[in-house]
């Protein structure tokens, strides 16, 4: 099963937050009491993103965390790098040296194929468009492309 970490599940639902937000900068304190996230896991989860540049943080009386993009502009791609490193199906997605068996693998590439529709569906949802109304559909434009792509081959 293909899952994401419960750090990346709360990344998420903190820039949420912040998207409903956009533009006033966050204290961490009020992240945690607005999301319902112990403060030590928040302050965890918003040091990642600062260090992926998801947000911009700012020190003083008035500091805090800011998105340093609009939510249009941060993928959940981007989300989920920032706290799991690269987005990889096989560990001979990322690397061919990663893998025992890469020396005698004949369908790696394959792997790859679908390793890069995953990115490219994940590359295509917004924070934008994690925040709207549930029945609103989100776009998946690149997986029709790739579809479309993949029938006429």
């Amino acid at each position: 099963m293909l899952k994401i970490s419960k750090l990346t599940d709360y990344a998420t639902v903190i820039l949420s937050f912040m998207a409903k937000n956009n533009q006033r900068v966050c204290a961490a304190m009020e992240l945690a009491t607005a999301t319902g996230i112990a403060l030590p896991t928040v302050s965890k989860i918003l040091k990642a993103l600062v260090n992926a540049k998801v947000l911009i943080s700012t020190r003083g009386a008035k500091g805090g965390y800011l998105l340093a993009a609009a939510p249009d502009k941060i993928t959940v791609a981007t989300i989920i790098s920032a706290l799991e490193g690269p987005i990889a199906v096989t560990e001979c997605s990322i690397s061919q040296q990663g893998c025992e068996q890469a020396a005698g693998c004949n369908i790696s590439g394959h792997w790859n194929v679908i390793n890069r529709a995953i990115y490219n569906a994940l590359e295509s949802v917004t924070l934008a468009d994690m925040i709207k109304p549930q029945e609103t559909l989100i776009p998946i434009a690149s997986l029709y492309r790739i579809e479309n792509h993949n029938v006429s081959q």
